[in-house]
């Protein structure tokens, strides 16, 4: 398991919220970046998407998890 994913597993449902919308507003000023040329870095477009779809996935985990 890579680093990033065992810090967000201890994270609760509020912290990774939190996360998820910091991580949207960092994917919005990136794309802004890019379609006005001054993002060198493409790949984080990728990593970004990522990481909302771990924090996204995490939480579903946690929500069904409380379900039971």
């Amino acid at each position: 398991m890579s680093k990033e994913l065992i810090d967000l597993r201890k994270k609760d449902i509020k912290q990774l919220d939190a996360e998820l919308a910091a991580s949207r507003e960092a994917q919005f000023s990136l794309r802004i970046k890019h379609k006005t040329g001054q993002l060198n870095e493409t790949n984080q477009l990728t990593l970004v998407r990522k990481k909302i779809a771990k924090i996204k996935t995490l939480m579903n985990e946690l929500k069904i998890k409380d379900s039971k």
